[in-house]
């Protein structure tokens, strides 16, 4: 071209575009035709400019026409000599943008092509990194009559420049660089023109972004033939022919793409073809894009076109994973997925491929492998027909979740629409004329009510113009509402089987119950690729793990807070540290203990602390302790949705809390008495919110240590038993006392051996006192339903009067003092044994006569109770069904071991009751 003629002044840019040296409008020039464009009938760039006509002729047509190849394909006017072979001696490989990103990486691109055993290749690229967004960026800030668009084609030229002087060298690099020099210096000119009209027609914007491609099959074609294989590079705008289908869409044409791809395969018969992925043509010869996600729906009609053994798909991801690992880093990669799968993902925003991607290869069975550039080891994921199902696992039918956040519900209702024909006709006529994009759609059988999902800000003009639509029938009643409901996400589980498995869907509502979602929506379509639940947005990260780890991770996953690492808690760390694995690898549990907090330091942890070393991890790297901290951490955390706070302490400043917890949604377990046998106002709001919620208070260790006390008294009276009387021997410590208080030893003896072997606490009138027998009889009593407060039972303390708190300051004082009382003590066990009897310290539930004590009693040698030996505690339920022979439970009711164990055991009762195997 001559140059360009102005009538009026020109601006900075375009006075400086007049000093360029013959400044050209074409394009990249091949064999086959050269790109030339006739601005001067575009009039929607300004009346004023004139184009001079460049060397060669150029073509006349309308103005919708602004670029057309000076040469237009025709297979009928030439000779075909090389047939285009078709099928599996083809491989299609796709490279994105991060594989195309440095010189280092194209060279990597090359050798994984070369590496390729297939008889043919045929490689797709998108622009270098960034590329494509600089090019916009072009477009923008021309049509903006920004002057820096000459400095940002600069960059983009400069970026090009350095990433060939890396990668090529000699006659490659002279070439590839005096093509660019040709490329850069027509987009000075096009810029120039749509910076003097600013503006820019599409098929004008188009043209300057795809580029980026050519230059990129270019260098990547080059860097293949430096290693002596022969290579050819297609600039598809000459091959792929698609046609507007709506708004942001193109189809393709494939009958005129496999024409063209023949006619160009006549000429070029190369083993390895580099092809411009994303840049396409009209019909017309007008140079268009593929839009969103171009390069690999380029991959994939070429790969259709070719009839391709393989179309791979090649990313800086391993392969496609079952949810979004951002928010579920337990997210594992899929190594198969069904056409519909991907599909139905696709849709939910899950990062796989475009539907439409899928389309072309889907007609002609070809596999598409999504797999990380970056880790060729990994076997990636593969999407086919229909994916063998080796295990035939009912979790397996469930291939992966997809959600979609900042939605909007809204709901239609009233009694008017039932079995009036055209109401749903009415309802989406309006949203479409709005232009809004219904996601989702659920509808009553009863035809009350329908509600559907649109994006958040779409839906108060949806709302608005419902409401004038249906003005009349909202005023006389036949709707009652049109309700917006904001703040919502859809939940998606997707999965080919799950047609023809019973049982998924219970097991997702399942899971989302007991993470404490409430479902607003659902929606299931007859083919049961899907199903789709609409939920509160602040509930959606939650309710995609708790999804997940039910169908993915173990039956049950549950996280771990222990409140108190001291004797018992220490030795229920321990604990699950030895049986972590064996649970997880026979019982499908895994137990991740996220946080330890003890009274002045805590540590915590996200995914699980190491139990091998929790001792030292909790000495160098803990924190100050803050329980309003910690219990924030565990309620925060959405990685794991089933989440537990085991109480080890024998705090009532901590026992305050259950409520507020088990409100949050997080269960609780204790061996902590003080909640139970608390004020009775509270025990009973505590046990109505968790009767009435899906969240577990488990509390077994409260009486009795590791024995099954109140799983037995449960057990009794769910199958309709009725109570009629509980004695027993619930101290440890007492048992230990008076089954060692006998023969000529003292009692203050037996008292201090109990200390020293550490049955007692610090203060052994903490155990004598009976106060925390007192507090065992009353949780057994408020089990068995009487409303007693523990001011209700009267407790007969075996602390002399004189050496009480208020008269014995320390406990090293009251044992010094203790022996000054063994004579009383030796004449009660005279009296006992001269009647053949033992003495013995417990605690007694009178279910009859609604009233409860603790006191110390004289049993027969042959009683049950005089039987005891160590520790033991033992306790007769007396029943309706046991009347003549009590129910008995017998075993150590002390001990640090036995005390874990027995808060284990209801952390396994937890996971069986949240699923899994009991």
């Amino acid at each position: 071209m001559r140059g360009l003629a102005v009538a009026s002044p020109l601006p900075p840019a375009a006075a400086a575009a007049r000093r360029w040296p013959r400044a050209s409008f074409s394009g990249r020039e091949t064999s086959t035709q050269c790109w030339k464009y006739d601005l001067s009938q575009d009039r929607s760039l300004g009346g004023s400019l004139r184009i001079g006509q460049s060397q060669g002729s150029l073509l006349r047509h309308h103005s919708t026409n602004l670029l057309r190849p000076a040469a237009a394909i025709s297979v009928e006017q030439d000779d075909i000599n090389t047939y285009l072979p078709k099928g599996d001696m083809w491989s299609v490989h796709k490279f994105g943008g991060t594989c195309m990103g440095t010189p280092q990486r194209i060279q990597s691109v090359a050798d994984i092509v070369l590496g390729d055993s297939s008889e043919r290749k045929l490689v797709i690229v998108s622009a270098m990194s960034k590329v494509t967004d600089m090019m916009y960026n072009l477009v923008h800030k021309a049509q903006s009559r920004d002057d820096s668009y000459m400095i940002a084609l600069e960059e983009v030229f400069e970026k090009h420049m350095a990433a060939a002087k890396d990668l090529l060298d000699g006659e490659d690099l002279a070439s590839f660089l005096s093509q660019l020099h040709s490329d850069v210096s027509s987009l000075r000119a096009m810029l120039s023109a749509i910076y003097i009209a600013g503006h820019a027609t599409e098929s004008f914007s188009d043209f300057v972004v795809g580029h980026g491609e050519l230059w990129s099959a270019q260098m990547l074609s080059y860097a293949i033939k430096k290693s002596g294989a022969p290579c050819s590079w297609m600039d598809t705008r000459e091959v792929l022919v698609v046609k507007p289908s709506g708004p942001n869409q193109v189809d393709p044409d494939y009958l005129e793409s496999e024409n063209r791809l023949q006619k160009w395969f006549s000429r070029q018969p190369a083993e390895i073809i580099v092809a411009t992925g994303f840049i396409a043509s009209t019909a017309e010869n007008i140079p268009t894009t593929l839009k969103r996600d171009g390069s690999d729906f380029s991959a994939a009609i070429i790969g259709s076109l070719v009839r391709a053994r393989q179309v791979t798909i090649w990313t800086d991801v391993d392969g496609v994973f079952s949810a979004d690992p951002r928010k579920v880093s337990e997210a594992v990669i899929l190594s198969t997925l069904s056409y519909q799968e991907a599909w139905e993902m696709s849709y939910f925003g899950a990062n796989v491929l475009h539907p439409r991607t899928i389309i072309p290869v889907m007609k002609d069975n070809i596999p598409i492998v999504i797999r990380n550039m970056f880790n060729i080891s990994a076997p990636g994921t593969m999407i086919c027909r229909q994916p063998a199902n080796d295990n035939g696992d009912l979790d397996a039918c469930v291939k992966s979740f997809a959600t979609i956040d900042n939605l909007a519900l809204v709901n239609v209702e009233g009694t008017g629409m039932a079995g009036v024909p055209g109401t749903s006709s009415a309802i989406f006529s309006v949203v479409k004329d709005v232009g809004a994009n219904v996601i989702m759609i659920s509808q009553a059988s009863s035809e009350h009510s329908i509600c559907f999902a649109v994006p958040e800000k779409e839906v108060a003009a949806v709302s608005a113009a419902l409401h004038v639509r249906f003005r009349e029938a909202l005023a006389v009643g036949r709707l009652s509402k049109v309700e917006v409901i904001n703040g919502c996400s859809i939940l998606a589980a997707v999965g080919l089987r799950m047609a023809s498995t019973p049982g998924v869907s219970a097991i997702l509502f399942d899971a989302l119950a007991k993470a404490n979602i409430n479902v607003r929506a659902i929606a299931q379509g007859c083919s049961e690729y899907n199903i789709t639940v609409v939920l509160k947005q602040e509930d959606c990260v939650r309710a995609l793990r708790a999804a997940h780890s039910r169908f993915f991770l173990s039956k049950t996953t549950l996280a771990v807070g222990i409140i108190g690492p001291g004797l018992i808690g220490g030795t229920l760390l321990n604990q699950l540290k030895d049986q972590a694995a064996v649970l997880k690898e026979n019982m499908n549990i895994d137990l991740r203990v996220i946080g330890i907090t003890g009274s002045s330091t805590m540590l915590l942890s996200d995914t699980g602390i190491d139990l091998t070393q929790w001792k030292e991890l909790l000495r160098k790297e803990a924190e100050p302790a803050d329980l309003a901290n910690f219990v924030r951490h565990m309620s925060d955390n959405h990685v794991f949705p089933n989440k537990v706070l085991v109480d080890c302490t024998a705090d009532t400043s901590v026992a305050s809390h259950y409520y507020d917890w088990l409100k949050k949604g997080i269960h609780v377990i204790t061996p902590n008495k003080k909640a139970n046998s608390g004020p009775l106002d509270q025990y009973l709001k505590l046990r109505t919110l968790q009767r009435a919620s899906y969240t577990h208070y488990f509390y077994e260790a409260t009486v009795g240590a590791g024995l099954p006390i109140i799983s037995t008294l449960r057990g009794l009276l769910e199958t309709g038993d009725k109570i009629l009387h509980i004695e027993g021997i619930f101290s440890g410590t007492l048992s230990y006392i008076f089954n060692n208080f006998e023969g000529t030893r003292t009692f203050s003896d037996v008292v201090a051996e109990a200390k020293e072997a550490g049955y007692t606490e610090p203060d052994p009138r903490d155990d004598l006192s009976g106060t925390d027998v007192a507090r065992k009889v009353i949780i057994l009593a408020r089990e068995s339903g009487l409303t007693l407060e523990l001011s209700d039972i009267p407790v007969k303390s075996l602390v002399p009067e004189a050496l009480a708190v208020r008269s014995c300051s320390s406990a090293d004082e009251f044992m010094q003092k203790l022996p000054s009382f063994d004579e009383d003590w030796a004449k009660q066990r005279s009296e006992a044994e001269a009647a053949g009897e033992v003495l013995r310290y417990v605690g007694v539930v009178d279910a009859v006569n609604q009233k409860g004590q603790v006191e110390l009693r004289r049993y027969k040698r042959d009683h049950p109770f005089a039987q005891l030996s160590g520790s033991d505690n033992i306790i007769a339920f007396t029943t309706s069904r046991y009347k003549e022979q009590p129910l008995i439970v017998r075993g150590p009711g002390a001990g640090a071991e036995v005390t874990a164990g027995g808060v284990f055991c209801d952390i396994l009762r937890l996971a069986s009751s949240l699923g899994a195997p009991s």
